[in-house]
C-alpha cells in the first residue's frame, strides 16, 4: 500500500510537471507569435503636414511590414509643430498605453526653427531615450540638418547632438532622416511651397533612410 501510494504521488507530480511545461511553451509561441509595436514619436515630418492622408512614410512603413511579412504595427504619435520638450512630457503616457517595442523618435527640427538651447534638444532627446529603454523598448533616433542659413557652427553643433545622444545610450541612430530630400542639387521640386515640408514625392525616400536602421531592431 506504501509503495503504491509512493508511485501515485510521483505520478501526479509528472503529471503537473508535465502540464507546467506545455503550458509555458505555449505562452512562448504566444509571445513569439504578437506582433510587435512600432511607436513613432514625431513632428510634422511623420505627421502627414499637407499631405493625403495615408501618403506620408509612416502610413508607407504600415505596408512596408506587411510587405516584408514582419509581425509588427505602427502607432504613430506625432504631433505638427512638436518639440523635444513636448515630445518628453507626453512620452510616458505613450510608453505606458502602447508598451512598444521599437520607439522610432523623430523630434528637434522645430527645436532648431525656434532657436531653443542645443544643450536643452540634447537632454530631452536623452531622457526620452532613456525612458523608452527603461520600458523594455529599442530606440532608434532620425537625425537632422539644417540649412546653410543657420551657420556652419550651429548646423553643424545641431547635427551632432543626434550622433552623441545615440552613443551615449547606444541607441540606433539614422544621421539625416531627410538624406536625399533636402540635400539633392533641386531639393525645391521634393517639398511644398512652404519649402519646409516634403512633399509627397519625397516620403517614399524617407522611408528608405528609415527602414534598414529599423528593420534591424525589429529582427
Amino acid at each position: 500500500m506504501m509503495g503504491s501510494g509512493i508511485e501515485e504521488g510521483l505520478f501526479l507530480r509528472r503529471r503537473h510537471f508535465i502540464a507546467a511545461g506545455l503550458a509555458g511553451a505555449f505562452a512562448g509561441m504566444a509571445s513569439a507569435a504578437s506582433p510587435a509595436t512600432v511607436l513613432v514619436v514625431g513632428d510634422s515630418l511623420s505627421a502627414e503636414y499637407g499631405l493625403q492622408r495615408g501618403t506620408g512614410w509612416v502610413p508607407l512603413l504600415e505596408k512596408k511590414l506587411v510587405a516584408e511579412k514582419v509581425p509588427a504595427r505602427v502607432v504613430n504619435a506625432s504631433i505638427s509643430g512638436d518639440t523635444t520638450s513636448g515630445g518628453r512630457s507626453r512620452l510616458a503616457s505613450l510608453l505606458t498605453q502602447h508598451q512598444p517595442s521599437v520607439v522610432v523618435l523623430e523630434l528637434g527640427g522645430n527645436d532648431a526653427l525656434r532657436g531653443l538651447p542645443l544643450d536643452m534638444t540634447r537632454a530631452n532627446l536623452a531622457a526620452m531615450t532613456e525612458a523608452a529603454k527603461r520600458a523594455g523598448a529599442r530606440v532608434l533616433l532620425l537625425g537632422m540638418q539644417l540649412p546653410p542659413n543657420y551657420g556652419a557652427d550651429y548646423g553643424r553643433k545641431f547635427a551632432g547632438l543626434y550622433e552623441q545622444v545615440a552613443r551615449e545610450q547606444q541607441a540606433a541612430l539614422v544621421p539625416f532622416f531627410l538624406k536625399g530630400v533636402a540635400d539633392i542639387a533641386d531639393p525645391t521640386k521634393l517639398f511644398q511651397a512652404d519649402r519646409i515640408h516634403p512633399n509627397e514625392q519625397a516620403q517614399a525616400t524617407m522611408l528608405a533612410n528609415v527602414w534598414p536602421e529599423l528593420r534591424k531592431l525589429l529582427k
